[in-house]
């Protein structure tokens, strides 16, 4: 392949125009493209997330691909998004093992690796459940909840009410729920609605055995959607299940019953994926921040309503809290974020200044973690900064890679993890407002809002 046309690509690369790609490469004849050519048009797949068309063509030069690196992890990206999640961690360890060291590498392994062993667990629940249902097993009938267990059930709140809170269900509007769903819902379900339809209890924590993207031994659900539409917290509202679903992304198998405190990027769903659509549905919690990763949480609506505890029984934010400050004051910074610290002039012990905003950030949450709000902003801000100065020929793609190196992964001076989407929103974000330009794929801050950035550090 001449170099004129790989320099050609790798642009488009750089840029995001993928299908230019795709476009361009289709037009050689196959038996004329080389290793590189294949390698270059089954990475554009993958950009797109056309998974299975990228696996195709990387499987035409897997001979030749055995002894590299980056082929093995790109196969490995490709299966891993497929929710291939054994064979994914099969071929990161092949790229680790061919270049030990590379960040992006291991935190995939590692995660494919934690992922297909659940994953495995789950296909063996979740056939041996099928298996019940087929051989004339149902669900046990049990006494609805009792009315001592009602009465002290709900929090009694204007948000409540004012979010979640309808009428009580009419047989009728039960009837064309379900068929707006496509599922019968639990008897549980509908003898809790009509005791109060949608609301907040007053205990929203629930035991889980796996880690999720919330906590490593419970998740928490904000409230619990009624039967209707009225609401934009309700079964069929503008915030419902099929919103969820449809906009969302989330696993078209059952029902979401409960938001989360995330603001959507987790929640919880009846699944009917062993039962049927007219059987009685496990409760399962659904992890967006993790590919929409399924954890088991109950049997059924019942169980899972009994379940929830109270958020005392987790409360550890005070030594959270101080084990955090103490991080963020005396935690040794990752390799590249010193590096990136020692190249700066333009603010005074920058170090200082970086764990001052982390401080206020620890202060104002309880733990060190960015989100969405204004002080992650100021710390998207100036890691981009950072790294932009010492590294101004750096692209997109680039920056996203590395951004897990600074801090989200930093060691002592790190938070352990990171959601990806905060990161690439915050880019589209600064993208929009002008504030972050692009150059022949280079995108680098204006220079009116690199000093916007310098002057906050300063501030400290």
């Amino acid at each position: 392949m001449e170099q004129k046309l790989i320099d050609q690509l790798n642009e488009w690369h750089e840029v995001d125009e993928h299908q230019r790609i795709i476009d361009s490469l289709s037009q050689i004849p196959d038996e004329e493209r080389d290793y590189e050519s294949i390698s270059l048009l089954a990475r554009a797949y993958n950009n797109l997330g056309l998974y299975k068309e990228a696996l195709y063509q990387f499987d035409k030069i897997s001979e030749a691909g055995k002894q590299d690196s980056l082929w093995h992890y790109r196969v490995g990206f490709a299966l891993y998004h497929l929710k291939r999640y054994e064979e994914a961690a099969q071929a990161f360890n092949r790229s680790d093992q061919l270049e030990p060291g590379v960040k992006s590498t291991e935190y995939f392994l590692r995660t494919s690796t934690h992922k297909a062993k659940k994953q495995k667990k789950e296909e063996l629940r979740l056939a041996k459940k099928q298996a019940y249902f087929e051989r004339g097993g149902s669900a046990a009938k049990k006494s609805p909840f009792s009315d001592m267990f009602l009465t002290d059930f709900w929090d009694d709140s204007g948000y409540a009410r004012t979010s979640y809170q309808s009428e009580p269900p009419t047989d009728e509007l039960i009837a064309s729920i379900e068929k707006e769903l496509c599922y019968k819902l639990p008897s549980s379900y509908i003898h809790l609605m009509r005791h109060q339809n949608g609301g907040v209890p007053k205990n929203t924590y629930f035991p889980t055995q796996e880690p999720t993207s919330w906590a490593e031994d419970h998740i928490a659900i904000s409230g619990i959607m009624g039967i209707g539409r009225e609401k934009s917290y309700s079964l069929c509202g503008d915030l419902g299940s099929p919103f969820m679903i449809e906009e969302w992304g989330y696993p078209d198998i059952g029902v979401v019953i409960c938001d989360c405190p995330s603001a959507g990027h987790d929640v919880v769903m009846l699944d009917y994926r062993a039962c049927g659509k007219a059987g009685e549905p496990e409760v399962v919690h659904v992890d967006q921040e993790e590919d929409y990763e399924i954890t088991f949480l109950a049997d059924n609506f019942e169980e899972f309503i009994k379940g929830l505890v109270s958020e005392e029984q987790y409360d550890t934010s005070e030594e959270d809290k101080e084990e955090a400050l103490d991080k963020v004051a005396h935690g040794k910074f990752s390799p590249l974020l010193e590096e990136l610290c020692s190249q700066v002039t333009e603010v005074e012990q920058v170090e200082q200044k970086i764990r001052s905003i982390c401080t206020r950030i620890v202060e104002e949450k309880g733990h060190f973690s960015f989100h969405a709000d204004e002080l992650s902003y100021v710390m998207y801000d100036v890691q981009f900064w950072l790294y932009t100065k010492s590294y101004p020929d750096t692209s997109r793609d680039q920056y996203v890679a590395a951004y897990q190196n600074i801090i989200a992964f930093g060691g002592e001076f790190g938070q352990g993890g990171y959601g990806p989407s905060f990161i690439t929103d915050w880019l589209d974000h600064r993208i929009e407002e002008g504030r972050i330009v692009q150059n022949h794929g280079i995108i680098r801050f204006t220079n009116a809002f690199a000093e916007e950035v310098i002057n906050k550090l300063n501030e400290g």
